[in-house]
């Protein structure tokens, strides 16, 4: 027999063997899957128990008197082992631990019949409640799961983990119009107050000028400065606050300061149309490279 011939007839026979075999695989990976968690992908084992089975087949030897299932099955399993090792980036000690833990829950949902609490597992283990959150801590942070990983294994409706992590970036439509129409009726309340008032808020908030340099600039007090900013702040809450409270048809204001309030949030309301509001957007308020008040104004105001 020549070598082309021998060579041909090896990979008959390999051939042969892989194909005979292969449900050998899935028998594997079925017995070794019991001891991972189930975020493990079983399709992933299979592949890599299959090129244990290629790896097993080219080196059998039947001289050695040992079957070829067998040998096969030895082969598969440490194939399938390495593959998982290769890809987890846990350390031993965190995978001795999520043992621990999976045998005492094991135990107690035999012995009780039901999922097991933490407290009962903890005490199963001879840990506190507290050592328990921290083992379990870290088994969760030992987790590597693929973007395309299910979620959901019952459900007729198929998610993976990029349909269902949020983005802490991404902003609700709703939350977004929200805060453009706060932000435009805040600005229209800041221009319809009062001078003095509007003086003190753009002042001490937009421009960080402190109440002394203000009460130089208005020829006050500081505690004066401190009573407009208060009034000032009151009346910006109360008239946004009333853009979204409906108006009571039969309750008239009544006295000074409630008809005064009550004018104020009409004129805020009237300031702008809402289209204008949900379309105007800043992501800060714009403040004027001149500022609105000056500093060189304060030192003559304080001469």
């Amino acid at each position: 027999m020549q070598k082309g011939e021998q060579m041909s007839e090896d990979l008959t026979e390999i051939n042969a063997r892989i194909e005979e075999h292969a449900d050998l695989v899935n028998h594997v990976v079925y017995q070794v899957a019991v001891h991972f968690p189930r975020h493990v992908d079983r399709e992933e084992l299979a592949r890599a128990g299959a090129l244990g089975l290629v790896e097993a087949s080219r080196r059998f030897d039947a001289s050695r008197g040992v079957p070829f299932e067998r040998f096969a099955a030895q082969r598969i399993r440490g194939a399938i082992l390495d593959s998982v090792r290769a890809a987890d980036w846990a350390p031993r000690s965190v995978r001795l631990l999520a043992r621990r833990v999976e045998a005492a829950e094991q135990q107690l949902a035999s012995r009780l019949g039901r999922v097991p609490e933490s407290s009962e597992t903890a005490k199963e283990m001879g840990v506190t409640k507290a050592d328990l959150a921290k083992i379990q801590d870290r088994l969760f942070r030992s987790v590597v799961l693929a973007l395309d990983h299910e979620t959901n294994d019952s459900s007729d409706e198929d998610l993976t983990l990029v349909d269902v992590l949020s983005d802490p970036k991404a902003v609700d439509p709703m939350e977004e119009l929200e805060g453009r129409e706060i932000h435009a009726y805040l600005r229209d309340a800041v221009k319809l107050l009062p001078e003095r008032q509007r003086t003190v808020i753009i002042g001490y908030f937009l421009e960080s000028k402190t109440s002394q340099q203000l009460a130089e600039y208005l020829g006050v007090t500081e505690s004066r400065v401190s009573q407009l900013r208060s009034e000032a702040l009151e009346a910006l809450k109360l008239g946004i606050e009333a853009q979204y409270t409906a108006a009571e048809e039969s309750t008239a204001p009544a006295g000074k300061v409630a008809k005064r309030r009550a004018a104020f949030s009409d004129s805020i309301g009237e300031a702008s149309e809402w289209h204008d509001r949900l379309e105007s957007w800043d992501d800060e308020y714009q403040i004027h490279e001149e500022p609105f008040i000056p500093v060189k104004r304060i030192a003559k105001a304080s001469k």
